[in-house]
Parts: structure tokens; C-alpha cells; sequence
């Protein structure tokens, strides 16, 4: 029995712990807005979008940088704790537009490459298939910074109405 109490305060205490929900809501909403967006440009619903990387906006960007400021917020806006967290958010976004979008470019020329290849050989071998490359894994600074947007909106929405209607961190 007390296993099971023990438990349950941990899972209260993940619950109701802004720390992690924060950034945990601001990547659904982003997940949700991105697969929403999606399926307006490309005039039909992608469901993987829900859970994919790349594409309107960053959801790695809100999640970071919603987290660096319910961080601030917690524990003091000079604190090492909040520049860790903030430091950790510019080197995500700073990846998001630099290696992870030169990877997606790498992977849109590489299955160009590839296509050709099959197509030219697919007479003489089968086998020359190639496994599809994921393409949408980085994001334009414009998708980056309209996440961290979202992030920082997200946490102060938290901030000054949510904590203070249930009291939670």
C-alpha cells in the first residue's frame, strides 16, 4: 500500500507541476496548429503532422522556450537555473534552422539522387530501391521564432491566469 501512495503523490506531483505541463501543452498546441496548417496548404489532412518534426510552427521551439520561462519564473529570472534553461533553448532553435533544416536539404537532394538511379536502373535490378528519407526535420527562422512566439505566450497565458485560477507552481 504504500507503494501505491507513493505513486499517487508522484503522479499528483507531475499533475500539477507548471514546469512540465507548460512546455508539454505549448507542443500540443504547436503539433495541433502545425497539422492544421498543413492540411489548409496542402488541402488534405496528414495526420502524422500531429507527431512529426518540421513545418509552421517550431513545436521544439515552443516547448523550450516555454520551458526557459516557467523556469524564470520559478526560480528567479537571474538564477542559474533559468540561463541554464534559456541557454538550452537557444542552442534547440539554433539547431532547429541550422542542422536540422541542412539535413532536410541534404535528404530532398539525396532522394532526387536516388529516383534518378531506380529509374535508370530498375530494368536491370530490383534491388536499387531506396528507403525514403524524412525531408520535413528542420524550420525557416521564421517557423522558429513564431514558436518560441507560441512558447513564451503559452507560459505567460500560465503565469499571470492559469496558476492563479488553480494554484499550481
Amino acid at each position: 500500500m504504500q507503494v501505491l501512495n507513493y505513486i499517487g503523490n508522484m503522479l499528483i506531483g507531475i499533475a500539477s507541476n507548471g514546469i512540465i505541463i507548460v512546455p508539454c501543452v505549448a507542443w500540443l498546441i504547436a503539433q495541433l496548429l502545425k497539422t492544421i496548417i498543413s492540411s489548409i496548404v496542402n488541402r488534405e489532412v496528414d495526420w502524422r503532422r500531429l507527431i512529426g518534426d518540421g513545418g509552421m510552427p517550431s513545436a521544439h521551439s515552443a516547448t523550450v522556450m516555454s520551458l526557459a520561462i516557467v523556469v524564470g519564473d520559478a526560480s528567479g529570472y537571474g538564477s542559474p537555473l533559468f540561463g541554464l534553461a534559456l541557454m538550452f533553448a537557444v542552442v534547440v532553435m539554433h539547431d532547429a534552422t541550422g542542422v536540422r533544416r541542412e539535413t532536410g536539404k541534404q535528404a530532398k537532394a539525396i532522394l532526387k539522387m536516388a529516383d534518378v538511379i531506380t529509374n535508370y536502373f530498375a530494368e536491370q535490378d530490383v534491388n536499387l530501391k531506396t528507403e525514403k528519407l524524412k525531408v520535413l526535420v528542420g524550420h525557416t527562422p521564421l517557423q522558429v521564432v513564431l514558436g518560441a512566439v507560441l512558447g513564451a505566450t503559452v507560459a505567460f497565458l500560465y503565469i499571470f491566469i492559469f496558476r492563479g485560477i488553480f494554484g499550481i507552481l
